[in-house]
């Protein structure tokens, strides 16, 4: 895979490691554009997502895996990835997933995302869940749906990190939901109704 990004016009792979203090050592270090993670990786994948975003806050992780799990997916995306692609994907799809996730967006693999879309559509009220949240709440989910981290949160809010995850703590609650993603989805879908 490494070769055929390479191979992509605007791509330069500035290193590679193989477990999840690589990948924070990398973070730190270097600082890609853009930094791909297994979920496997020795040291665990999802266990080194808040490590690279201690030593790089604005990194832009995306996990390129073989699992389909939706709790693996929404484990990665509530740790602070933005972006989840499958392994086998053509060098092309992972280079435009790549780009999209360069660009401030966020992306995951098209079967994921309907999976979890169709999984949560599913759970009833969510316009009436969402306008139950406090102002300062629904700033902070606002945030947290664009794909901060409560680090990133408490600066922009000039708020504690501990605040925080206190506000966030109270969000998932009153959704009924038990993760970021979840709470992002149900956001989302308020404003569609």
């Amino acid at each position: 895979m490494t070769r055929s990004l390479s191979e992509i016009d605007g791509f330069e792979i500035v290193a590679e490691g193989s477990c999840g203090d690589d990948a924070v050592h990398i973070a730190s270090t270097l600082q890609p554009d853009v930094l791909l993670m297994d979920i496997s990786m020795p040291g665990g994948g999802l266990r080194a997502i808040p490590a690279v975003l201690d030593v790089a806050p604005s990194q832009r992780i995306v996990m390129l895996t073989v699992s389909e799990t939706s709790e693996d997916v929404t484990t990665a995306l509530a740790r602070g990835a933005v972006g989840y692609v499958l392994k086998g994907v053509g060098a092309l799809t992972l280079a435009d997933a790549i780009r999209t996730v360069a660009a401030g967006e966020g992306y995951v693999a098209p079967t994921l995302s309907a999976r979890l879309i169709s999984a949560h559509s599913e759970m009833p009220g969510k316009s009436a869940l969402v306008a139950s949240l406090t102002p300062r709440e629904r700033e902070v989910l606002e945030l947290v749906a664009v794909g901060m981290s409560n680090k990133h949160v408490a600066i922009a809010l000039s708020l504690q990190e501990k605040t925080v995850k206190h506000h966030m703590t109270q969000i998932l609650t009153k959704l009924g939901v038990t993760n970021r993603t979840e709470a992002a989805l149900a956001l989302r879908d308020a404003r569609q109704t």
